[in-house]
């Protein structure tokens, strides 16, 4: 095993975390980035962005990226229904709503629930996997929020600092 997978595990065990699902698997994310959950809303489409930033909305007069995570890793159309929710995650100080088919709940792993994710050609690329967390017969694929959201494939960032 890695240092930096190692590194990667422990830094979310004993941490708590917030379940939620996108198709039929279950992600899970640290709960510290969340900073709050709403219903899934209308959001204002911006011309020429990628296809899975869904557009912004106006967040108590902040205006934050919506990104619909289903369709950046191809994981089927998105249905928008009473169960779909926005993540609003705070990344580093920046505000970004993330769409999730649904959330579950939040849990805290101890350091032998984690496992490390194997290297396998997924949609999901496992640079962003921090590991699995088991809880009985359940699996959560553990996501590096700040990683991925921060990543160069995203666009967030730049975008919203340009």
């Amino acid at each position: 095993m890695s240092d930096a997978l190692t590194t990667g595990a422990n830094e979310i065990a004993g941490h708590e975390y917030l379940a939620f699902k996108l198709g039929s698997e279950e992600y899970g994310i640290d709960i510290l980035k969340v900073q709050e959950i709403r219903g899934y809303e209308a959001v204002t489409r911006i011309a020429n962005a990628p296809e899975f930033i869904k557009g912004v909305i106006n967040l108590r007069g902040i205006i934050i990226p919506v990104v619909d995570m289903r369709i950046k890793f191809n994981l089927g159309e998105p249905i928008y229904d009473q169960f779909t929710v926005v993540i609003i995650l705070n990344i580093n100080g920046r505000i970004v709503g993330m769409v999730v088919d649904s959330v579950s709940d939040v849990t805290t792993l101890t350091p032998e629930q984690v496992k490390p994710a194997p290297e396998m050609g997924t949609a999901f690329s496992s640079d962003y996997m921090i590991g699995l967390g088991t809880i009985d017969e359940r699996m959560l694929i553990l996501v590096n929020i700040d990683k991925l959201m921060l990543s160069s494939d995203m666009g967030l960032m730049e975008q919203v600092a340009a």
